[in-house]
């Protein structure tokens, strides 16, 4: 049973009885969950829906979850975690590149799941502290989620959002990747994850300026402190 303030997820899955097994697991967990076993199906929902996080396979008919995001990102920073039983690094790149926050291959521990699923919750969350933030020309407010730079507002999906604001709170200093994801994901980062360089870039294309956010090699990234000229 699930209450009327528990946070609401869509999963979105070809595999009925994995959805089946997931919803009464994370319902179990005081989650509310809605499945959709179809892609296109599944787009529709995630455009109209209300909900807190999205659950998405890769590999659908019709629509593969790639394309599925691609549209979903087009009119929404709903989060999204990828469930996906390709493990190859292209694959999750690809992800990512679409506008994934998180992934996860299959077949997982649903444990893990759900604590992927508070991980990404907590950053999405109010934060607490300084809501507006001012660096090298670059402002982010945490209680609307807005960035802008001259006054020109920047898209961003959820993922890069917390990252830019990480790297801007810590302005002048070098943050490890580590230090990233641990603080995104509350996991350490493998010689083989990917993930926060490839939303690193996806932040440089967006931001005007090629040194905002310096790549300190063996160490990680800093934000620039300096103002443009």
């Amino acid at each position: 049973m699930t209450g009327s303030s528990a946070i609401s997820l869509l999963m979105i899955d070809d595999d009925a009885e994995l959805c089946m097994l997931v919803k009464e697991f994370l319902e179990s967990q005081q989650f509310k969950v809605e499945t959709t076993n179809d892609g296109r199906a599944g787009l529709a929902r995630a455009l109209t829906a209300e909900v807190s996080l999205i659950l998405l396979d890769v590999m659908m008919p019709g629509m593969n979850g790639f394309e599925l995001l691609r549209k979903l990102r087009a009119v929404k920073q709903t989060p999204v975690i990828m469930l996906t039983a390709r493990t190859e690094q292209s694959d999750r790149i690809s992800g990512l590149d679409a506008g994934a926050d998180d992934y996860l291959p299959k077949p997982f521990d649903p444990h893990e799941l759900a604590a992927r699923i508070r991980a990404v919750l907590r950053r999405t969350a109010t934060p607490a502290g300084q809501a507006v933030v001012e660096a090298g020309g670059v402002k982010i407010d945490s209680s609307t989620r807005q960035v802008t730079q001259a006054d020109r507002k920047i898209d961003l999906t959820s993922i890069e959002f917390d990252i830019l604001e990480v790297l801007m709170r810590n302005s002048g200093r070098v943050v490890t990747r580590n230090d990233l994801m641990n603080s995104l994901y509350q996991r350490e980062a493998t010689a083989y994850d990917r993930s926060i360089d490839v939303h690193v870039s996806h932040l440089r294309k967006k931001l005007e300026g090629p040194d905002l956010i310096l790549t300190i090699r063996g160490s990680g990234y800093q934000f620039s402190a300096k103002e443009p000229a």
